[in-house]
C-alpha cells in the first residue's frame, strides 16, 4: 500500500477511535438507540477495507458516510429519496453459507443442499438472529440479541453480530452509486446477481457473480436479505437523518425488511433502492421461503480493525 493510501487509512481509523469516547448524549440523534462505537467516517477519498473475522469469515469494512436513500421514481414505499449518515461498519462479504450456518451447530433448513457454499435460505427472521448471537459467542463477542425479550430487542452498543438495518444495507448496495444498480443499467444485471432470467430456479454458490464496487456479492441476487427493520411503506417520510433504525414494533403482524433481489426475482426487484416487507416465519411451521438469507454487520473498534485487517492478509 502506498503512502497516502496509508495516511488515509491512519486519518479513518482515528476518526473511528475518537467514536469510542461519545456518551450517550453525543448517541442522542440515535433516538436512545446507541448504533454502535465508529463515528461517522466520509466516503469521498475512503477505500473499503478487506478483511476476516475472527472465525474466519471474510468481512469488508465500509467507511461511514452520506447518500441518497431511496427513489422517488420506484414505487410509493421508496419515497421520498432523503439524505441519510451512515456509521461506519463490517459487513460479510458474502451472504452466510449453509456452512457457516452449520459451523455454529444450527440445523440447516435451506431447499438445496448439494453445495456448502450456497447461501442458508428458507430461514427465519429469529433463526438469522439466532446465527448472529451464536457467532459472536463463538468469536467471544457480546451478542447484540436479547433472547428473553420479544423479537430479540437489539443493543446496538454490543460487539457482536446482527442484521443490517434497512439504510445500512441501502448504503453497502449503492457503494457510492445513486443509480439504480450498482454497476449502471439492468443490461448488465447477469453479471453481478443470480435472477430470474439466469437462475435456472435455484441459489448458487455465493461469490461466483461479479462484486459491486465495494467488493460485495450477491447482494443484487441468489437470496433475498432479512434486514434488522420492521417494514412500513411510510417510514421514509419521518425516518430520521442518523443511522435510521426503523420504525417501532407493532407487536402483532409484524413485518420485517427483506431487501435485494433472489433467484426468481425479476430485475425491477433487484434494484438498490428495492423494498419489501416479509413475515417473519417464527410462528409459522410451514414457512417456506426459499429465496430467503441473510449476511451480518458488526462494529469495530480500531484495535480489533486492525486485528481483523492483518488477518485477512495471512
Amino acid at each position: 500500500m502506498n503512502a497516502p493510501r496509508n495516511a488515509l487509512l491512519a486519518l479513518a481509523l482515528m476518526v473511528l477511535l475518537a467514536g469510542c469516547g461519545q456518551s450517550d448524549s453525543d448517541r442522542s440523534s440515535r433516538a436512545g438507540k446507541d448504533q454502535g462505537v465508529t463515528g461517522s467516517i466520509p466516503a469521498a477519498g475512503r477505500e473499503p477495507i478487506a478483511v476476516a473475522s475472527r472465525s474466519g469469515v471474510e468481512m469488508v469494512y465500509l467507511p461511514g458516510g452520506e447518500f441518497i436513500m431511496g427513489n422517488d421514481h420506484g414505487s410509493p414505499d421508496e419515497a421520498p429519496a432523503h439524505k441519510v449518515k451512515i456509521s461506519g461498519f463490517l459487513i460479510d462479504k458474502f451472504e452466510v453459507t449453509q456452512e457457516q450456518f452449520a459451523q455454529v451447530q444450527l440445523p440447516n433448513p435451506s431447499r438445496w443442499q448439494d453445495h456448502a457454499k450456497l447461501p442458508v435460505e428458507r430461514v427465519r427472521w429469529l433463526d438469522a438472529k439466532r446465527y448472529c448471537n451464536e457467532r459472536s459467542l463463538l468469536e467471544g463477542l457480546k451478542p447484540c440479541y436479547n433472547e428473553k425479550t420479544r423479537d430479540w430487542k437489539c443493543d446496538y452498543s454490543a460487539s457482536g453480530y446482527r442484521l443490517p438495518t434497512e439504510a445500512e444495507w441501502e448504503y453497502a448496495c449503492r457503494s457510492g452509486s445513486s443509480d439504480d444498480y450498482d454497476f449502471g443499467t439492468a443490461d448488465k444485471l447477469r453479471q453481478y446477481a443470480w435472477f430470474a432470467e439466469n437462475s435456472g430456479e435455484r441459489t448458487h454458490a455465493v461469490g461466483q457473480k461479479k462484486p459491486n464496487r465495494w467488493g460485495l456479492y450477491d447482494l443484487d441476487g441468489n437470496v433475498a436479505e432479512w434486514c434488522e427493520d420492521v417494514y412500513s411503506p411510510d417510514y421514509y417520510r419521518v425516518s430520521p437523518p442518523s443511522d435510521p433504525p426503523g420504525p417501532d414494533s407493532p407487536g402483532k403482524d409484524v413485518l420485517r425488511v427483506m431487501r435485494g433481489g433472489s433467484w426468481k426475482a425479476g430485475a425491477g426487484m433487484c434494484r438498490a433502492s428495492f423494498r419489501q416487507g416479509q413475515r417473519t416465519g417464527d410462528t409459522d411451521a410451514c414457512f417456506y421461503t426459499d429465496y430467503c438469507g441473510f449476511r451480518s454487520v458488526r462494529r469495530a473498534t480500531l484495535k480489533e480493525l486492525e486485528e481483523l485487517k492483518k488477518a485477512a492478509t495471512k
